[in-house]
């Protein structure tokens, strides 16, 4: 398990457009940054929060708020994605795969998540410590019976484990006419551990998915997200303003958790809100009020940053939960803007984002592309410093790579970007303004080694110093079609590299002595893709000879929102 440590900076505790206001009051989004897929479990006075992030090692990030506005990194559930080797740093085909939507749950002293992985199927790992250890991932159903999104819940009355999930179409009888996916309600074991039946459908819609289970006041409620398409000729196309993923309730109308249910729409996007709102976790404060903390999709031209986290207050209206606030009084919620925090009192935190790599582990807020290269990445060979060596990319010819993954938007191409191994990134936060600055030492660069800084989502641009086969080191960036713009010759043995962002365009500066900054290379556009939104990072790859590392000293990020005082 990846722990953390807190570090001393100069920065004061900040606000911002979005999160706590420092007044009360929170803006959504609470969390700004490509936190998607999450499901939210209350043990004591703390919320913990899962979020999947796919191909991206280690895998289902965990933060933890005492607040449900501010939230802060305490580590990971898997330490590698260990149960394909589709995932490892030899193979990197796993790009859109791995972690998937998931569920946390603690039940009699152990903590349990689940998630799908279309490779492998249903897993799940437990704890006794949310910190970790976690147990090596279990296999529960195979990858033909299950889609996605799974979730569990625990009747104490009856002494009965349940789980849903999304299985498409993979059960669907000749019977069945309606469109979409179904979703399944499976018999579970007490221990959490094995699936005991071939399921109960329980609802079909299109794109139906993301479940929860809650039982409140005797009812059983499902929360699931679906489609709601205004331009029905066009069914896939996700991005037409006339549709929307909207947030509906399933309310049964028996003690039964078979139902029958009934349905209603609960929240749907509004109130200046564009991208579709949906998907997420019911919470209670210690006041017994109810909030909803959801996703918001990537249904606009320019969700770059990702899928960030909004909160939502929740009232109850003859039994049903409206999420937001209904302003056009139609019975069905909206996003709101800005409102008052659950809960008062606690101090202003946020994901930690800088690092000046004294830690003896990796801070929680890095994760690498794919599985890393143990052997080529350290935090002891010079204390203070993170050193990454240089691999041989991948092949573009095998069967392996981007290239050769068919769930990727990512293709191989002449420049090795994706086919690298230990590339080490983290999200960016918001979608206004923000500027990272790394220092890096390249003397120990080697001929034919490229290495530096990039941000990448959909698309990838890095400001990188490639060492030629005579010796030289020059400055380059790079677009994510492989295009070169050459640069200056760095004689220095330390380059400092900054990018900075205002919405959605972003451009590079560089600096040898720290001070003296200069642009380089074009402005360009971040985008969202392969489920991912921007990130920011370090690269070292080597296509010539396993040659050559480069030393990163720190990292340093700002942006427009929440930020602790004196802490990564």
């Amino acid at each position: 398990m990846i722990s953390f440590c807190l570090i001393s900076t100069l920065h004061a505790q900040q606000t911002g457009s979005w999160g706590d206001q420092g007044d009360g009051t929170y803006i959504n989004p609470i969390l700004n940054a490509d936190y998607p897929d999450v499901d939210i479990e209350k043990v004591g006075d703390t919320y913990y929060m899962i979020s999947s992030k796919q191909h991206m090692s280690p895998g289902m990030v965990i933060l933890a708020s005492k607040d449900m506005v501010n939230w802060e990194t305490i580590g990971h559930v898997w330490d590698h994605l260990s149960w394909d080797d589709t995932y490892d740093w030899d193979q990197m085909n796993g790009y859109a795969l791995g972690v998937w939507a998931g569920d946390l749950a603690y039940h009699d002293g152990l903590w349990y998540c689940y998630v799908i992985d279309r490779n492998k199927g249903l897993l799940m790992s437990s704890a006794t410590d949310i910190r970790g250890p976690w147990t090596k991932p279990h296999q529960m159903l195979p990858p033909e019976t299950v889609i996605d999104d799974p979730a569990v819940f625990w009747d104490e009355d009856n002494h009965q484990a349940y789980l849903i999930c999304n299985t498409g179409g993979i059960h669907k009888s000749p019977e069945n006419k309606i469109k979409g996916n179904e979703n399944r309600l499976y018999k579970m074991s007490w221990d959490g551990r094995e699936i005991l039946d071939t399921g109960t459908l329980i609802y079909t819609g299109p794109g139906a998915e993301a479940a929860k289970i809650y039982q409140i006041d005797g009812r059983w409620y499902i929360f699931m997200a679906e489609w709601f398409f205004g331009e029905p000729q066009t069914p896939r196309r996700i991005d037409i303003p006339a549709n929307d993923r909207k947030q509906l309730v399933l309310r049964s109308t028996s003690e039964s958790i078979y139902g029958p249910y009934e349905k209603k729409i609960v929240m749907e996007r509004g109130e200046g809100q564009e991208r579709s709102a949906s998907q997420g976790a019911l919470m209670q404060a210690p006041d017994s009020s109810w909030w909803y903390s959801h996703q918001l999709i990537q249904n606009t031209a320019t969700p770059f940053q990702g899928r960030p986290q909004m909160l939502e207050p929740v009232s109850w209206v003859d039994g049903w939960p409206v999420i937001g606030v209904d302003e056009d009084q139609d019975g069905i919620g909206e996003p709101v803007h800005q409102y008052k925090k659950p809960i008062q009192g606690f101090p202003i935190t946020a994901p930690q984002t800088d690092d000046d790599f004294s830690a003896e582990q990796l801070n929680p807020q890095w994760e690498w592309n794919h599985n890393p290269r143990e052997s080529h990445w350290s935090l002891s060979e010079r204390p203070g410093w993170l050193r990454l060596k240089a691999s041989n990319p991948i092949s573009e010819d095998g069967a392996k790579g981007p290239g050769n993954n068919r769930w990727s938007d990512s293709k191989a191409s002449s420049f090795p970007f994706w086919r690298a191994s230990n590339t080490l990134s983290q999200r960016i936060m918001g979608n206004s303004t923000g500027t990272a600055v790394a220092k890096i030492d390249i003397s120990t660069m080697a001929e034919g080694q490229w290495a530096g800084f990039v941000r990448f989502g959909g698309v990838y641009h890095l400001l990188a110093v490639h060492m030629d086969d005579r010796g030289k080191r020059y400055l380059y960036f790079v677009n994510s079609e492989g295009n070169k713009t050459k640069g200056p010759e760095i004689k220095a043995n330390t380059i400092y590299i900054k990018t900075s962002n205002k919405g959605n365009q972003a451009h590079y500066e560089y600096s040898l002595d720290g001070d003296s900054f200069s642009n380089f290379g074009p402005n360009f556009t971040l985008k969202f893709g392969n489920w991912t939104g921007d990130r920011l990072g370090f690269f070292c790859w080597n296509e010539k000879d396993e040659q050559g590392y480069i030393d990163i000293d720190y990292f340093s990020y700002d942006y427009d929102g929440p930020k602790a005082a004196d802490t990564h």
